[in-house]
């Protein structure tokens, strides 16, 4: 009997894995902005209309590469690491890229491609793969769910903030009313647009303690992601400070480069986050 290119990834990944089973407590994020358009649609608006969670083979959008097209980077990572399955897969068939929340983080596993994130449901978990580092680095270390030897690793390894994540991969679709436990979102977006939106999805929404940051933090790292992104941050400030809400304001305007922006958000991601600000609970909120 022939097997779906799903079934194949995963039997293939299986087969690099090592290590004892994944704690069935541990979840599977997926970070991304809330308020940005695909299509000249909003993205909320967009997923509750089609019900369902796309990779970027079929959305033509990203946080990180655009390079999901047939023998682009994206394609030839995906070659390797699941042995050709999805070579000849339609674009719908491809999986969806999170990251494994090992560490417990109320912003989501891998804040650096954005502030929100849906939390997938632990049903999810045996049909994902992983891996370490990101898929973009060629790694040569893999996992499943029953065969989880990153954690270790990861934990061993000195990264930045921002790149410490074990990469998923989650494979079938991911549908928001059976496979999302809740969509977490950042307070600044409290009141607007993308909390509307956000109902009509169809899941649980919680609140994280909200990433912030003043202009003045901002300028005690130049070399982070350099001056420029700095100077950039304090030209869309708002009273001295950034939170997602703002950067997504000056995204909507097109007045700014794309990519620009998107290295002001690692800044704000990584010296504004919840997790390194004194004082600050880490717990996430329910409505």
């Amino acid at each position: 009997m022939s097997q779906s290119p799903q079934e194949r990834a995963l039997r293939h990944v299986a087969a690099l894995s090592s290590g004892i089973p994944l704690d069935d407590q541990a979840r599977v994020t997926l970070n991304f902005h809330p308020d940005r358009h695909v299509g000249g649609r909003h993205i909320l608006v967009k997923l509750a209309d089609d019900g369902v969670y796309h990779s970027q083979f079929v959305t033509g959008t990203s946080n990180g590469g655009l390079t999901a097209h047939p023998g682009g980077d994206r394609w030839r990572w995906e070659s390797r690491i699941f042995g050709g399955a999805y070579d000849r897969a339609p674009a719908h068939e491809r999986p969806v890229y999170g990251a494994l929340n090992f560490r417990r983080k109320a912003v989501g596993a891998a804040p650096r491609f954005g502030s929100a994130h849906f939390r997938l449901s632990a049903e999810t978990l045996s049909r994902a793969t992983f891996c370490y580092p990101d898929s973009a680095l060629e790694p040569t270390a893999f996992g499943v769910a029953t065969h989880m030897a990153l954690i270790e690793l990861a934990e061993a390894d000195s990264q930045d903030a921002l790149d410490d994540y074990i990469e998923a991969q989650v494979h079938g679709r991911v549908r928001l009313d059976r496979d999302v436990e809740a969509l977490v979102l950042d307070p600044s977006f409290r009141g607007t647009a993308v909390e509307d939106a956000a109902h009509r999805l169809g899941c649980p929404i919680e609140w994280h303690a909200g990433f912030r940051v003043t202009i003045e933090q901002l300028r005690r790292y130049p070399d982070y992601r350099g001056q420029e992104y700095v100077d950039l941050g304090a030209e869309i400030a708002v009273e001295g400070q950034l939170d997602p809400r703002i950067i997504g304001e000056a995204a909507s305007t097109g007045r700014y480069d794309a990519q620009a922006l998107k290295k002001v958000w690692h800044y704000l991601a990584r010296f504004g986050s919840p997790l390194g600000r004194d004082g600050e609970t880490l717990d996430v909120i329910s409505t």
